[in-house]
């Protein structure tokens, strides 16, 4: 495309990482489609399966490990101008472990930030990040906006990480103030082509939920998140921005919509709970994961709407409704259904008292 006619926030050449996972593949297959862009490059450290790489067309693929200096080379000898950081992940699943996944997640993002820092040619990093790091506690204002800070901070998980990659950006943006930084801080994702605690937990025929509490919760549709990062990796829009769809629903709205079943658990047992859900394989109910679905969490979404000049096509209710028909969550209310579900409760809950009675004895 001749340089007249290209629109300035175009790229040339788009570096992706975390190609290899769907909502990788998904952005840079979106990228490979648009012409005006002359190279997409894909990094991950694991080659993609054949759906993958059908899906991501002329992307090229570059077997990399963020975490290892040598994704500066990567980054120079291709020119890259774009880099789009896809790789700061929610589960630990298929990483080895808690441990594995805050070296990716944590050390991966300072390795990829000192190469974009080197790097002359780089002009504009997007970092996908999460609404996670406004935490989730009693404390919190009723909707977070971009400049609200969270009233106690996330002390472990994915969240902690998510909080420490963006202190590593504002660092970078502080270093390299030629280069355009657009953070997008996107509400959880519910898909069934993406496998994440939260669609685990309403997939449940029994859900447990923390007795007088009733989250508020918001979610993001796998489309419209996309649209986004598009529209940030072509157009040149700096800053950090909320991605959620407009509204919330209650904890209690969502489960009834799924067709599921609550079982409300006194908060003291909640996390002993949390260990028999994960000792059963069902979810990694995490304290952070306890922590959202009892405080719940709602951001503000209107500086994306004014500077993005965009609003999310799927509500967070028909996002949710959607995820539901995706994943074909039969109704669990028939006869045989609930007697299978009261069996579940009766085991469940008395694993979990003992556990809270070890706990005491000690």
């Amino acid at each position: 495309m001749p340089a007249e006619e290209r629109p300035p926030g175009l790229p040339r050449v788009a570096l992706v990482t975390g190609v290899s996972r769907y909502f990788g593949s998904r952005l840079a297959a979106r990228l490979a489609a648009d012409p005006g862009i002359e190279r997409v490059l894909g990094v991950d450290t694991v080659a993609p399966d054949a759906e993958t790489a059908e899906r991501i067309g002329r992307t090229e693929f570059v077997r990399a490990d963020i975490r290892n200096p040598l994704i500066a080379k990567v980054i120079a000898d291709a020119g890259v101008d774009t880099v789009v950081h896809m790789s700061v992940l929610a589960t630990p699943a298929g990483l080895g472990g808690r441990a594995s996944m805050k070296e990716l997640n944590v050390i991966g993002s300072m390795q990829l930030l000192a190469a974009c820092q080197k790097a002359p040619t780089v002009r504009k990093l997007v970092v996908r990040s999460s609404t996670a790091v406004y935490g989730a506690s009693p404390r919190d204002p009723a909707v977070f906006t971009e400049s609200i800070q969270a009233k106690q901070s996330p002390p472990s998980g994915y969240a902690k990480d998510a909080t420490e990659v963006e202190g590593y950006v504002r660092g970078f943006t502080r270093r390299r103030p030629d280069v355009i930084v657009t953070t997008l801080r996107l509400a959880n994702m519910l898909s069934p082509r993406i496998d994440t605690p939260l669609a685990r937990y309403f997939a449940l025929p029994v859900v447990p939920t923390v007795l007088g509490f009733d989250a508020r919760l918001q979610f993001l549709h796998v489309e419209d998140g996309l649209d986004v990062l598009t529209r940030a990796v072509c157009e040149d829009h700096p800053g950090t921005f909320n991605v959620a769809g407009p509204g919330s629903l209650l904890l209690s709205q969502a489960i009834r919509r799924a067709g599921r079943v609550p079982l409300p658990v006194p908060s003291i047992t909640a996390p002993y709970l949390g260990m028999v859900v994960r000792q059963a394989g069902s979810i990694d109910f995490s304290p952070e994961q306890t922590r959202l679905l009892t405080y719940g969490r709602v951001v503000d979404i209107t500086r994306l709407q004014q500077e993005f000049g965009f609003t999310p096509a799927y509500s967070t209710a028909t996002a949710f409704d959607d995820f539901v028909r995706g994943s074909d969550l039969a109704s669990v209310l028939s006869a045989d259904n609930l007697a299978a579900v009261e069996r579940m409760i009766r085991t469940r809950w008395s694993a979990a008292r003992r556990l809270v009675e070890s706990v005491r004895s000690r």
